[in-house]
């Protein structure tokens, strides 16, 4: 708790509680129209001063609101993000220097043809997601090589990276190890696999219609003529994180990991030497300095809305006004984006929103699989598309774009939040078995 906490905790009216989301937005887009750039405002400007405004409307001492800023920013979750965005830079910045990206990428368009490569790296991102059940550490294994491919064959950086992370939701949303997975299905009581045929039936649309485009797209690729030899020493280190989060070890120990061997292939092929590392590393980690900003002051501007008691306004408000099935339903996908928009984690969105969605699927007679399907649907497809959700972040972070350069291209979360909405307009209705009456 933060310290000087009062007595009596005074929350603000719904909307001002929310205000600071609209406070960002308006700071973000208007000044972005009025620049005619949508690439020329940095984000964390607007978050520092959609935070100040946050501070100022919360009730309390100043050092109580500065303190429940701080909290809610060096909460564990949101360190937990700023080490691994460290690491990942640490790792990218290393791998670059003694050339295992070019090698990696390399690797990559010696074995897959040239017309199959967009694809190729979609389904490989969906894959990769499924084993790891986390989107984080498949855009940190794979958003490098598809950014040097973009180098090699002149590709926007932009779709190359929107590719990786539209495939990382994938198994974000359906893996049996994904914390949404486990947080959807615990909090209305349903088996995994069940909650998992229910959700792929839905996406399974979206994920054919995104890699048919890419198949299409891949037409016009022309085959380089200059594909240099496979680099097998200098691919080392690339392939054991992928290997090495395909058997699920934790995120920050595979790039540790990643990184001594960088280390050691560099010392071993005379790409490196200790001064060279040492400052490959610090420019890796000074390279992620803007996205760590933001994730930081995102943390904080939430926390102060969730003390306020924006998330209860929104729970409680879109709860007392759902009607009829399909409106139960859809009740249940805009609480649950409501919430991810005001904690920028679909984990986290989930949990809130968990127990009255329960209450929602037992008064509507909704399957305990297809609510916990629509929670994880929805807070994926929100999550994917922020620009100041982890992932984009981190996918910023690794290619040097800004988070907003890459949504235009996000074909595969766009795709399956309009499956989801079409599947609640015109589903039939499914037999309840074993579900009580909501009293």
């Amino acid at each position: 708790m933060a310290k000087n906490t009062p007595d009596v905790k005074i929350k603000l009216p719904g909307l001002l509680a929310l205000s600071p989301i609209l406070v960002f937005l308006a700071v973000y887009l208007v000044s972005s129209l009025l620049a005619g750039d949508f690439y020329k405002v940095p984000v964390s400007s607007a978050f520092l001063l959609a935070s100040v405004y946050a501070v100022t409307i919360t009730p309390g001492k100043l050092s109580f609101r500065v303190n429940v800023f701080s909290e809610s920013a060096g909460h564990w979750n949101i360190m937990l993000m700023v080490w691994i965005f460290m690491l990942a830079g640490a790792f990218a910045g290393s791998a670059r220097e003694i050339g295992s990206i070019e090698a990696t990428v390399n690797f990559t368009l010696n074995i897959i043809p040239a017309r199959f490569l967009l694809a190729g790296l979609f389904l490989t991102a969906c894959f990769v997601s499924l084993a790891i059940g986390t989107s984080v550490g498949t855009i940190v294994a794979l958003v490098p090589i598809a950014s040097g491919i973009a180098e090699e064959t002149g590709m926007s950086q932009a779709m190359m990276a929107g590719l990786v992370v539209g495939g990382s939701f994938f198994g974000d949303n359906l893996s049996f190890i994904s914390d949404t997975t486990i947080a959807a299905t615990r909090a209305v009581g349903c088996a995994m696999h069940e909650k998992f045929r229910a959700n792929f039936l839905i996406v399974l649309p979206a994920v054919l219609v995104v890699a048919g485009y890419y198949v299409f797209k891949g037409l016009d690729i022309v085959p380089s003529s200059q594909v240099q030899p496979i680099e097998w020493l200098k691919l080392l280190p690339y392939l054991s994180v992928i290997i090495l989060a395909l058997f699920g070890m934790d995120v920050t120990l595979v790039l540790v990991i990643g990184i001594l061997l960088n280390a050691v292939v560099g010392f071993g092929t005379d790409a490196l030497d200790w001064y060279t590392l040492l400052g490959s590393i610090g420019d890796g980690i000074a390279g992620m300095g803007d996205l760590i900003i933001v994730t930081l002051l995102a943390g904080g501007m939430l926390g102060i809305i969730r003390h306020n008691g924006g998330l209860e306004y929104i729970t409680k408000g879109i709860a007392g006004h759902v009607h009829g099935r399909k409106g139960a339903e859809l009740g249940i996908g805009i609480l649950t984006s409501l919430a991810n928009l005001c904690t920028a984690n679909n984990t986290i969105a989930i949990i809130t929103v968990g127990g009255i969605v329960n209450d929602i699927s037992d008064k509507f007679d909704i399957p305990k699989r297809r609510a916990a399907s629509l929670m994880d649907i929805f807070s994926c497809f929100v999550q994917g598309v922020i620009p100041y959700g982890a992932q984009l972040l981190m996918a910023a972070g690794l290619t040097g774009l800004a988070s907003t350069q890459i949504i235009p291209y996000l074909y595969y979360p766009f795709a399956a939040g309009i499956s989801v909405v079409l599947s609640i307009f015109f589903s039939r209705r499914q037999p309840v078995k074993g579900q009580k009456k909501f009293k």
